[in-house]
């Protein structure tokens, strides 16, 4: 009988092959005492295995084929500053001297550390970076052991799936390129880097199936449902053959979608829609390029400053990666993210820390985002100085996250305008830039009359949004079903930011544009509620352009309208079904 499992998708389309089950090296690690006088040489051991993988690293970045997305070259170089990082390597280090445990129960020991800090993350992106660190470890533990991380089994000509606890992103391309046509995983989200990759790749992938790599045995046949998030196992003949005509489906109209990517995002009432592209790192912007982005509709700085221990990227580092995305876009318009982090990812390696015990009581609510950037005028004005200098190569957009008073407003803009002038003072002239306000937080939307007369653009954060709005974390798997994006007081909020930001067109001398950049932007599922409610500027992940742009094209705007607001006047989940219903017809 077919076993079915569910996940969360990350990256659509079907796979169907037989399971090849990647172990994880933490599993039945060695947990011994060194003996007296022996720990430099286990320290040793310790730096012989992280020589090897720093090689490892790096040969794998040398030889990635020519169109690999950029995106893997990045994480690979993530997962060399991580090698490298003092919490890994001194602290595991300690460990041993001090407690005279082996290697193996030392990276373990201090993994359970770096692990705890992560989890208290508020911000779902930074907190699913705890599986680069994973990662790492696994690939010291495999260095330490001398084994292979693929088990035997599946073999031939036959098509293959991956299946494991986590995969490194650099791992997908160690393998023989095309072998495997989905990844299964049992922990990660939407954001977790093994899911941007597979997305990158365009590969049907489901992360966070839990007991997958446990419950599958080597060589079943699996189906993997990158739509539903659904695995199936040992499926009867009729569920193969079902799914390997969804799956040819699905490959077509990926092709056709191709097709769409130089054709203008353009409704069939004439409205003209702005798709842009949420990127992490400089390389990005190749994949938003070719997804057929308009520009950049957030660029997240907060990872040039990960993983750096107490050297932060100086005010040159900084500017040359933001020229650099501002000069491959090409004249697009480019937004960048002043940096969002804070009491949930300390910078100051480790300082918040005692006893290896996080020491705010709340980060979801503690000092993180602008609010962290106000706590340091000094290390925020090097940002800005950067962001200044960086305008002057195209068309920039400053950020600014997690507002929610006036004081911060203010405060922002008076350490923007003493940038200025340190930059003058220099003999620098700084750049021209709109400045605009992420909107996430349900106090943010109330203010907006405020924000609006002061700010160019409003960007709308509608992951926090809904996480704020409904007191929900959704990494929580407790309350994750009831993290919805469609709760009616969110959709109230939406609707409130978009009509206020499109009304103040009639009392300011310009108009103040409004785009989305959360996970609803890149739904295209949601396409043309969003439309229906105003908006027409969209920011994804660069993989989901077309998709929405295909909703796009197809939508009349004047229809979809009043029907939206139909939507808006239902607060039972059944009425509300059918209005939505009616919205996609």
């Amino acid at each position: 009988m077919a076993l079915q499992m569910f996940g969360i998708p990350v990256s659509r389309g079907v796979a169907v092959g037989r399971a090849v089950l990647m172990s994880s090296a933490r599993l039945d690690v060695a947990h011994y005492f060194v003996d007296p006088g022996q720990e430099e040489q286990e320290v040793n051991r310790l730096r012989s295995a992280r020589a090897a993988v720093r090689d490892e690293l790096q040969t794998l970045q040398t030889e990635l084929p020519s169109d690999a997305p950029p995106e893997l070259a990045a994480f690979i170089d993530v997962h060399k500053m991580l090698l490298d990082d003092p919490h890994i390597g001194r602290e595991t280090a300690n460990w041993i001297r001090r407690r005279r445990y082996n290697a193996e129960w030392a990276l373990t020991a201090q993994l359970d550390v770096i692990a705890r800090s992560f989890d208290e993350m508020d911000d779902s992106y930074l907190r699913e970076r705890k599986a680069d660190v994973e990662q790492v470890v696994e690939r010291l533990l495999r260095a330490l052991r001398g084994t292979q991380a693929i088990d035997g089994g599946a073999h031939g000509d036959e098509d293959l799936v991956l299946v494991a606890h986590d995969i490194a992103p650099a791992d997908m391309m160690q393998f023989k390129q095309g072998v495997f046509r989905g990844f299964v995983t049992d922990i990660g989200g939407k954001t977790s880097h093994t899911a941007i990759v597979a997305r990158s790749l365009d590969i049907p992938a489901v992360v966070g199936a839990r007991e997958a790599s446990r419950l599958i045995r080597q060589d079943d046949w699996v189906i993997i449902d990158g739509d539903n998030g659904l695995l199936i196992v040992d499926p009867s003949p009729a569920i193969v053959d079902d799914y390997r005509v969804r799956k040819q489906e699905s490959e077509l109209a990926r092709q056709r979608l191709q097709r769409l990517r130089n054709t203008p995002a353009r409704t069939l009432d004439g409205q003209s829609i702005e798709l842009l592209a949420n990127i992490e790192l400089p390389d990005d912007c190749e994949a938003a390029l070719r997804g057929g982005a308009s520009g950049i509709g957030l660029f997240r700085t907060e990872f040039l400053f990960m993983n750096r221990g107490r050297d932060l990227p100086g005010e040159d580092e900084q500017f040359e990666a933001y020229r650099r995305v501002v000069q491959t876009m090409g004249g697009r318009p480019v937004t960048i993210r002043t940096i969002d982090i804070g009491a949930d990812k300390p910078l100051d390696d480790g300082a918040d820390y005692r006893d290896g015990e996080f020491t705010h009581l709340n980060p979801a609510l503690g000092l993180r985002a602008i609010r962290y950037s106000l706590s340091d005028p000094a290390m925020f004005r090097v940002q800005l100085r950067a962001l200044l200098r960086a305008a002057g190569f195209g068309r920039l957009r400053i950020l600014v996250p997690m507002l929610a008073h006036a004081r911060e407003l203010h405060q922002t803009f008076a350490q923007l305008e003493l940038a200025r002038s340190e930059l003058r003072a220099a003999g620098i002239e700084p750049g021209a830039v709109e400045v605009g306000a992420m909107i996430e937080v349900p106090g943010a939307v109330l203010m907006l009359p405020l924000f609006l007369r002061h700010f160019d653009f409003i960007s709308i954060g509608t992951n926090d949004l809904v996480q704020y709005t409904l007191a929900i974390d959704r990494a929580d798997e407790s309350v994750a079903e009831l993290y919805d994006p469609l709760h009616p007081a969110v959709l109230q909020l939406l609707a409130q930011a978009i009509a206020q930001s499109h009304a103040a067109h009639s009392w300011k001398d310009r108009p103040v544009h409004v785009s989305v950049c959360g996970e609803m932007a890149g739904d295209p599922q949601l396409t043309r509620l969003l439309l229906g409610l105003g908006l027409r500027s969209f920011s994804m992940h660069p993989a989901q352009l077309l998709a929405v742009k295909k909703e796009v094209l197809r939508a009349d705007c004047s229809r979809l309208a009043p029907l939206a607001q139909a939507v808006l006047g239902q607060f039972e989940p059944e009425d509300q079904a059918r209005a939505l219903a009616a919205l996609a017809a």
